[in-house]
């Protein structure tokens, strides 16, 4: 055996692959161990190689990354002055949006977007969370992948054909047996009369939240069961052995240990939910206005670009659009920036 390990049928194999033959070997005085050394050393400066174009390859990847993103932001940042230089801050906090006039401002799709991702936030969770949670601790075993194939489907499906469901078979459901519920409850208690005042239209900023809410729960189910599977058995086990229930195991041990990933999860779904398009278009009503209550037409960011850009004349009215999207692009990552941070402070409370 040579030196390293490696047997005489290894090293000649290598010496005859770097072109150093017993022939060569032996007409140039060159001995067995030093030819071992050609050998390695040739190994090595090709590894070496190799890991520097992975490493030039890797870097440029990542500030391809870096430098698509930034395009994006002077992009924004380039087509939405106009419209900044015009109207200021007022963009940001008037709701007039008049194309005849040139009067823009901002305030109702950037509430629309806030509120049909917070409804959408507040029912999708939960409900996801306890899907998650049958799925891994409750469900029979030949269930799980039949219920789990249907939520990965119900992921795969096309945000238009939500829209077009929600718009000819939720919206009229809604509007003849939901809303008129609602109404009638909440109409003599003081605060939630405003909040579900006015006729039942079944479009409106709840119907886009609801369907916001549907879109959004396969991604947050599939997560948090993915990283409620991730939890050592033994855990459970103890847990379950000094006589805690399902419920108690969830709570105390599954939700704890896995709750940087289920964070990571809703961090995902409200991320889909604020720049949702297709859908929302078709069921929120596209109404500039603000209003208290949440059965009324209201509109979102995504969906007044997406209605009105082709449409845009001058351009002032282009800028508008424009500068929606940077806001839209400042909330998403506000949203992304206080994840990151919120999960930083778990992780280092944790270690």
């Amino acid at each position: 055996m040579a030196d390293g390990g490696d047997t005489p049928q290894t090293l000649t194999r290598g010496r005859r692959k770097q072109g150093l033959t017993v022939p060569d070997i032996a007409l140039h005085g060159v001995d067995a161990r030093t030819a071992d050394g050609l050998v390695r050393a040739a190994i090595l400066r090709r590894l070496r190689l190799s890991d520097a174009v992975f490493r030039v390859l890797t870097m440029s990847a990542a500030l391809a990354v870096l430098a698509l993103l930034g395009g994006v932001i002077a992009a924004l940042l380039v087509g939405a002055m106009p419209a900044l230089r015009k109207f200021g801050l007022s963009f940001l906090t008037t709701e007039a949006w008049n194309p005849v006039t040139e009067t823009f401002g901002g305030i109702a799709p950037i509430y629309g977007t806030i509120v049909t991702a917070l409804i959408a936030m507040l029912i999708a969770v939960p409900i996801g969370l306890m899907i998650a949670l049958f799925l891994t601790e409750l469900c029979p075993q030949r269930l799980r992948r039949p219920i789990g194939i249907a939520i990965e489907l119900l992921a795969g499906i096309p945000s238009i054909i939500y829209g077009i469901w929600g718009l000819f078979v939720f919206a009229p459901f809604l509007q003849q047996h939901v809303q008129p519920l609602l109404i009638t409850t909440f109409g003599p208690v003081p605060v939630l009369s405003a909040l579900f005042a006015g006729p039942p239209y079944g479009i409106g900023v709840l119907t886009a939240g609801l369907i916001l809410a549907i879109m959004v729960l396969p991604f947050i189910t599939s997560i948090s069961r993915d990283v409620f599977e991730a939890v050592p058995p033994v855990l459970k086990e103890a847990a379950y052995g000094i006589g805690c229930t399902t419920w108690e195991v969830f709570r105390n041990v599954v939700v704890p240990y896995a709750r940087v990933g289920v964070i990571g999860g809703i961090m995902l779904g409200l991320g889909r939910a604020l720049g949702e398009t297709m859908a929302v278009t078709f069921v929120i009503g596209n109404a500039h206005r603000i209003s208290a209550s949440i059965l009324a037409p209201g509109t979102t960011i995504s969906a007044t670009i997406a209605n009105e850009f082709t449409e845009a004349v001058g351009d002032l009215y282009t800028s508008a659009l424009i500068a929606l999207g940077l806001v839209l692009f400042i909330i998403t990552f506000i949203v992304l920036a206080a994840a990151r941070y919120m999960l930083l402070r778990i992780e280092r409370r944790i270690g």
